[in-house]
């Protein structure tokens, strides 16, 4: 009896294997593999309904995360950019209610938010402790879609923003030549204290500077500024020892006829000096009030101040109190009520005989003598045409240092001077957003706000406006 071999046990087939078995024969005979009838394993059956049960409500939640948390993001998003516009309306309404205390920015506050998240709440609307600024906090609720599975019906999201002053280095160039004697005078002022309180509240620590140049033909400096005895300065930094070859005390803008004469008590010494940058209110303030425009025939040298406001500006010597920090905004305020003219070239009260002590020392080199060349050799002197040039150059010069120039025409001008304003300006482009008009007195008020609700509408880190920065 011949015996043959055990052969070992197969294994038994996994349920997988035996799937694929079925479903490989069919393909094999080319018959729809449905033909199959595919093996139950009873060993499993059951083992999935309490997995399910239990892996259930973490998918879900995974799920609601993602969804939900998405809205939350969103919401978040939304949420902030609203209330960082109601912080910016509300900085644009700080020049009337500049401690908040009146109402007027916080419900311009309010309006913006109600207009961009209607179902968003204003939590507060208040100033800032360290900085001029209006503070927002505002909240939202945010429906949950998913997470209500695991008793979660909805979040809430906070936002906060402030906007306001800091960080700017100002410079006011403002015209004190005779003609804005009186009233003119007076309100440019009122005008300039105002936009100082605003900028600079006596209860914070200031990130903003402020400094000033009264210009009429030349400047005046104090001594020490530039290694130059106090006096008055050429446009281009030369000294000015005030015995100017024109007389002032005649009539308003007319010179008297007669030999000339070196005369300086309507020239220099009643020019209000140059003001550096400087963060204290009490003294800029002072130096505001004490401005005066009495000076006669002395002509209107835009130029002039021009040039030395960018001299105040820029941390570069004589001044050197301007920052080279790049998060500083420099600002340079134009105003003048005049052509460029100094008394001979162009304008209506120009004279044929002597120059005034713009043409004696400044751009044009001329010196103090009793000669005098024909108007005829200077060929720039055609309707300000010279002075014109310097005045767009002055400006262009500034602007390239990164000085962004707020212009303003008081009284009325010519066509051609009205379009150098506005050529100076820094406005964008298809605008006229940094040149203003201001046709009366009373209206230099109202365009010093104009500019202020420019300067203001800023955003600030919400910490560094109310002093809790590290």
């Amino acid at each position: 009896m011949s015996t043959r071999p055990l052969s070992p046990p197969s294994p038994r087939p996994t349920y997988l294997t035996r799937i694929w078995t079925c479903l490989a024969g069919g393909i094999a005979r080319l018959r729809p593999a449905r033909s199959c009838r595919c093996p139950r394993d009873h060993s499993r059956r059951g083992a999935i309904t309490p997995l399910l049960a239990i892996a259930l409500p973490a998918i879900i939640g995974a799920a609601g995360l993602a969804v939900d948390g998405g809205r939350m993001y969103l919401a978040d998003r939304a949420l902030q950019n609203a209330v960082d516009a109601a912080a910016l309306a509300g900085s644009m309404a700080l020049p009337e209610d500049p401690d908040m205390d009146q109402g007027i920015a916080a419900a311009a506050a309010q309006e913006m938010l109600s207009a961009n998240y209607p179902e968003a709440t204003m939590v507060s609307a208040g100033p800032g402790s360290e900085v001029r600024s209006a503070c927002v906090v505002g909240q939202a609720n945010v429906d949950y879609l998913l997470m209500g599975v695991l008793g979660l019906s909805s979040g809430q999201v906070t936002a906060k923003a402030c906007a306001g002053f800091n960080n700017l280095e100002i410079v006011l160039v403002l015209d004190t030549t005779g003609s804005m004697k009186g009233t003119p005078i007076a309100n440019v002022k009122s005008a300039a204290t105002d936009l100082v309180e605003l900028i600079l509240p006596s209860n914070t620590t200031p990130s903003t500077k402020i400094g000033m140049v009264p210009f009429r033909g030349m400047v005046r400096l104090r001594a020490g500024v530039d290694g130059v005895a106090a006096g008055c300065r050429n446009a281009n930094g030369t000294f000015n020892n005030g015995k100017l070859l024109d007389v002032y005390k005649a009539a308003k803008y007319r010179y008297p006829t007669g030999s000339s004469l070196n005369v300086d008590s309507d020239t220099c010494s009643n020019i209000s000096y140059v003001e550096a940058l400087t963060t204290d209110r009490a003294s800029i303030l002072s130096r505001i009030s004490a401005l005066s425009a009495d000076g006669a025939g002395s002509g209107t040298i835009i130029s002039e101040g021009i040039k030395w406001g960018s001299h105040v500006l820029t941390p570069a010597s004589p001044f050197t109190e301007g920052s080279s920090d790049e998060k500083y905004r420099k600002i340079m305020i134009v105003l003048t009520d005049g052509d460029t003219e100094d008394g001979r070239c162009g304008g209506t009260y120009g004279i044929s005989y002597t120059p005034n002590n713009y043409w004696t020392n400044s751009y044009f080199g001329m010196g103090l003598s009793t000669t005098y060349p024909a108007p005829a050799n200077f060929p720039d002197c055609k309707d300000g045409g010279g002075l014109n040039t310097a005045m767009a150059n002055e400006a262009a010069a500034a602007k390239a240092l990164g000085i962004e120039i707020f212009s303003i025409r008081f009284g009325v001008s010519d066509a051609t001077d009205v379009s150098l304003m506005k050529q100076i300006a820094s406005s964008k482009e298809g605008t006229l957003d940094h040149y203003f008009d201001a046709p009366s007195a009373t209206d230099i008020l109202k365009v010093f706000k104009l500019i202020g609700r420019q300067l203001g509408h800023r955003l600030i880190p919400y910490d560094e406006a109310m002093g809790t920065s590290s």
